[in-house]
């Protein structure tokens, strides 16, 4: 079987950043991932994103705008990829195959984006949400989600959860830094599920999911 080549896209920011991108290259040096990295693509030309992909000796592609079909689609070809991993990209994403594209998502998604997904529900914004909800006495836990990506925001199969418990001494900052550590430990254990094929679908019915025998969507810290 040969090796999978990861395309990961990571917005950052001008001056950081892309601390998901990095625990996927530590993942693969480890032997946790079995893939290998064909790019890193950030929206920012001279970030946080493209400063660590430089370190690692790590390609990088700068995808400024136009964010459309065909130019996901041309990236994609480009850096000869096999599958997607979206690991705290922030723009609205099109015309990838959604039977190899993943997304790792701060909050809780069920079936559908739910309360907690959908358009504008991304980074910071989720984490106040998910404080609200707590104070309003109505959800006891956020997390993150992994899921398979479609053209629905936040719409695609989930087939991985963390739920991270809140504490009324909790900010959408300490909340944000809880459920950013658990990203750090479980994107590429799962991420590495689906490279090697035992998570899939066939990007088009959501009851077509396939997990390993005896896996646990749902974790809980």
């Amino acid at each position: 079987m040969n090796r999978s080549r990861l395309l990961v896209f990571a917005s950052g920011t001008k001056d950081g950043g892309g601390s998901g991108f990095v625990k996927l290259t530590e993942a693969i040096r480890d032997g946790v991932l079995q893939a290998d990295i064909a790019a890193v693509v950030s929206n920012h030309e001279r970030g946080g994103v493209w400063e660590k992909a430089r370190s690692l000796g790590i390609s990088f592609i700068h995808f400024a705008k136009p964010w459309n079909a065909g130019r996901y689609q041309e990236i994609f070809q480009m850096a000869q990829a096999s599958h997607i991993a979206l690991s705290g990209w922030l723009k609205m994403v099109s015309g990838l195959d959604p039977r190899v594209t993943v997304n790792i998502h701060p909050g809780i998604l069920m079936d559908g984006p739910g309360e907690f997904g959908g358009h504008g529900m991304y980074g910071h914004h989720v984490h106040e949400a998910a404080i609200k909800a707590f104070q309003e006495g109505r959800i006891t836990h956020s997390g993150l989600s992994m899921h398979f990506v479609t053209e629905q925001v936040d719409g695609g199969p989930v087939f991985f959860r963390c739920h991270v418990p809140i504490t009324k001494e909790d900010t959408p900052d300490s909340l944000a830094q809880k459920v950013n550590a658990q990203e750090h430990r479980w994107q590429s254990v799962i991420t590495n599920l689906v490279v090697t094929d035992q998570i899939s679908w066939d990007g088009e019915n959501p009851k077509s999911l396939r997990l390993p025998d005896d896996y646990e969507i749902d974790a809980w810290v």
